[in-house]
This record gives C-alpha cells, structure tokens and sequence, in this order.
C-alpha cells in the first residue's frame, strides 16, 4: 500500500506493507536509483513482502513525491534519515540502486546505528557521469533517457526491457533526474569508506556497463568484512534483469542478520 510522511513541510510517499512495520521481522528499505521511483523495485517487493517488513519511498520529485530533487548525495542522505524516523522504522537494512547506493554508503558513513546493515547495488566510491549524459539530459532529453536505458541493461534484455526503464525515467522531470546524475557524478567516499562498520552486502550485475564489477570489487575490498555478489544475466538494472537470483541473494542476506 501506498503511504506518505511530511519531510521538509513536503509530501513523500513510499510504498509499505499492508501490515504496517512488525516488530518481530527485519525491515528493508529499497532506495531508487536517478530518475527512478519505488516501482523499480516491485520485483523485490512482490517477494520479499510475506517474509520482512519493506519500505520503498519516492525520493522528493520523483513517483509520488513533492520536491524538486537534490544535486547533492548527502542532501538525499539527510531526506533518507528523516524518512526512516517520521515513518518509525528502527534500523533498517537499506538497499539502494547506483544513486540510491551513494545514498547507502553515505548513510552508513554518517549514522551508523541508524542501520542494520547496507546492500549497495551497482554503485561505487566516486560514480563519474559521462558528460555527454549530462549535456544530453539538458538539451535532449528524450534521446539521452533512451541511450542511458539502452546502456543500462544487457544486450540480450534490451528489447524485454527497454521501454519499460526509458519511459519509466522519463515521468520524471529531466531537471531533476540531471540533479540526480549531477549528484553521482560529484560523489567521492574513497577516503572514508573504510569507516563504514555496518554488515555490508555489494550487488553488481555481472554484465554491468554503467557502473563495472570493478567498482563493486572496490568497495568489497575497502569495507572490513564486505560480500559481494555478481547477478548473472545481468545489467546494470540488475533487479530487473534477473529478480529471481536478486531477490534470493538479498533474502538471504537480510535472513543471516542477528535479529
């Protein structure tokens, strides 16, 4: 079901379950990725909703939610942090897509009792924004959100899934999905991601062009006790792409937690 909270006098929404949050199960919160909204993550939520409590919000601008978007990580970190006390959420593990996985690194950095653990999908330490991506999100939308949904997914899902990212991008106002990209391209938590003490979880998709294993490696690498996890058939949407390998990886991860 749909719900909202105010943050900043603004409507956010975010989708939760029918049952509100139980005390007795573990909580997930799914954060978009630049131009996205909750239902990037429906897969994940038509799965996982039996057996954890989920939330998946409308960062401000995007789906549901009023706002005008952030061009800054930490500025969404912040409407993130608000969001999990307003909703009354107690420590969740948060699970964030490029974008929302800044958002989750960052998160952890900055508050890290706030969260059970963090499951970065197809992020990095500094994510650069090919400034074609940007120059085109300016003075060409259209043609820009279709090249980066092209570049966002496997050859062989292109044609299952093309429309489907592009149009779904493209309901956002391209202003604020530039802020969004202009967000990750200033990112840079390479000096202090070692700091991050949370359980943490890396996702890539294997066949990822957007955001390379590689990075993934790296933050595996640089977080102590760090997984990392490679989605077979898999893009950079990888939650899309293969949702039956996802949806396990992250069941299981979340299960293995302490209660």
């Amino acid at each position: 079901m749909l719900d909202e909270v105010l943050i900043n006098k603004q409507r956010l929404s975010y989708w939760k379950n029918d049952r509100g949050f139980s005390d007795d199960v573990k909580t997930i919160v799914f954060i978009h990725g630049s131009g996205g909204s909750h239902d990037d993550w429906m897969n994940q939520i038509n799965s996982l909703k039996d057996n954890f409590n989920i939330a998946a919000p409308d960062l401000p601008g995007h789906g549901r939610s009023e706002g005008n978007g952030e061009s800054e990580v930490s500025a969404y970190v912040e409407v993130i942090e608000k969001f999990i006390q307003s909703a009354g959420i107690t420590r969740p593990v948060l699970v964030g897509h490029s974008l929302g996985a800044a958002i989750c690194l960052e998160f952890a950095i900055r508050y890290k009792d706030s969260c059970a653990a963090i499951v970065p999908v197809g992020g990095g330490v500094r994510m650069p924004v090919n400034p074609m991506i940007l120059d085109g999100l300016k003075n060409d939308p259209a043609a820009t959100i279709s090249m980066i949904a092209k570049f966002s997914i496997t050859k062989a899902n292109r044609e299952k899934y093309h429309a489907f990212i592009a149009e779904a991008i493209s309901r956002v106002n391209p202003e604020i999905t530039y802020g969004d990209f202009t967000a990750c391209n200033r990112l840079d938590v390479t000096e202090r991601i070692s700091g991050i003490t949370v359980p943490t979880l890396v996702i890539c998709g294997k066949e990822d062009k957007m955001t390379p294993p590689s990075f993934s490696e790296y933050i595996r690498d640089n977080i102590p006790g760090a997984k990392l996890v490679l989605i077979p058939d898999a893009g950079h949407f990888a939650m899309l792409e293969n949702p039956i390998a996802f949806n396990k990886t992250i069941a299981d991860f979340v299960s293995s937690l302490p209660a």
